[in-house]
């Protein structure tokens, strides 16, 4: 008799990648990276700046390179660059064998613009190519926020045959933008003669966050029908979003794409870790499984799935009416899902911008004390 499989493995085979959320430089030399591979099902990974100013200021390992390019005398950006891009080279070198066995489809590893860009379309492209031409692995992905800027950045540099990540998507509408743009760049790399297949891209939906935001404005109005809302609208959204997904890819400028040997832009559902201590671990894990999904999950967050996740198939594609109900009912009690949506992209760039001069501030100062 066989074992049962595990909850992870059982995410693997209904069709959601699992991408770790973190990356850094001991645990790739210290092989926790590979173990996961192994161990997890882990098929790739994301990264963000906050994720590099937290391997930054913690630990040894990256002190020689430090010292390295203190002696160069390189500047704090351009040592922020090589750092944080020979990590991600290393790490798609640990996922080549998935890459090469998915097709393209996983062994990604998403590094991202620098956040100050997000409303630089010329700037953003510029360093979308810089990105990909210093890790020069065909596995990686380079991350472009979703702002209105962002959506010509990703048409160019998918233009340029570069596979892309698009990250911050909180409302349906910016979705739908997203895919336009994608389908535009496709257009651009297929006039340009680079061959459709080797461009992949995923669009990242943020789940966590629409929940903290509206879950604070349901606890301020505190009737029974606004407490009954609680910790609903994250995932509607992020349903309805796959809905739009569906209907998008099976239409006749995206067939005849595909037909031409394109690749559909996976929806990736972000920011999944658990906000509210109250809701159960896996929340956004177990409610949002689905085919052609990546699903990037913090550690934590992995692990309490892999113990203790139910799976239990198709948890999406049967919810779209009670997700438009559960949003037409905020609505309904004043709070506005396209406001709030507009908010958390605002606030997402903020905070990646906090996160970004931490990093400087860190590496500024282990320059500072190498030289």
């Amino acid at each position: 008799m066989s074992p049962t499989p595990t909850p992870t493995a059982q995410l693997s085979a209904l069709g959601v990648s699992i991408w770790l959320d973190d990356l850094s430089r001991d645990r790739i030399g210290s092989g926790a990276l590979a173990s996961l591979i192994e161990n997890r099902g882990v098929v790739g990974v994301t990264t963000n700046p906050t994720i590099f100013a937290a391997a930054l200021a913690t630990g040894t390992t990256y002190d020689a390179q430090v010292r390295d390019l203190a002696g160069a005398g390189v500047d704090v950006t351009d040592a922020v660059f090589e750092i944080t891009t020979d990590d991600v080279a290393a790490a798609c070198d640990i996922f080549a064998p998935i890459y090469a066995s998915s097709a393209g489809q996983d062994g990604r590893v998403s590094i991202e613009v620098e956040p100050g860009l997000a409303h630089d379309a010329a700037g953003t492209i510029e360093q979308a190519r810089q990105l990909w031409a210093k890790v020069d692995r065909p596995n990686a992905m380079i991350k472009i926020p979703a702002t209105r800027e962002g959506l010509e950045a990703i048409t160019e540099t998918i233009g340029a045959g570069i596979s892309v990540n698009v990250t911050l998507i909180f409302s349906l509408e910016r979705y739908r933008e997203v895919i336009e743009a994608y389908l535009a760049g496709l257009e651009k790399a297929r006039d340009a003669g680079i061959d459709l297949a080797t461009i992949h891209s995923v669009a990242s939906f943020f789940v966590s966050r629409v929940d903290t935001e509206i879950d604070k404005r349901l606890v301020a109005i505190g009737s029974p029908e606004a407490l009954a809302l609680k910790s609903k609208a994250g995932i509607a959204n992020a349903r309805l979003a796959y809905e739009l997904f569906e209907q998008e890819f099976a239409g006749a400028r995206a067939q005849e794409l595909i037909g031409g040997g394109a690749n559909v832009q996976r929806p990736l559902w972000a920011s999944t870790g658990v906000k509210d201590p109250a809701l159960p671990d896996t929340l956004y894990v177990t409610e949002l499984a689905v085919g052609q999904t990546v699903n990037t999950m913090p550690e934590k967050t992995l692990e309490a799935t892999f113990d203790h996740g139910v799976i239990t198939g198709d948890q999406v594609t049967g919810g779209y009416e009670a997700s438009r109900e559960v949003l037409a009912a905020l609505e309904s009690l004043g709070i506005s899902v396209a406001e709030v949506t507009a908010l958390l992209e605002k606030e997402g760039v903020e905070k990646f911008i906090v996160s970004w001069n931490e990093l400087l501030d860190t590496v500024t100062a282990a320059l500072e004390a190498a030289r």
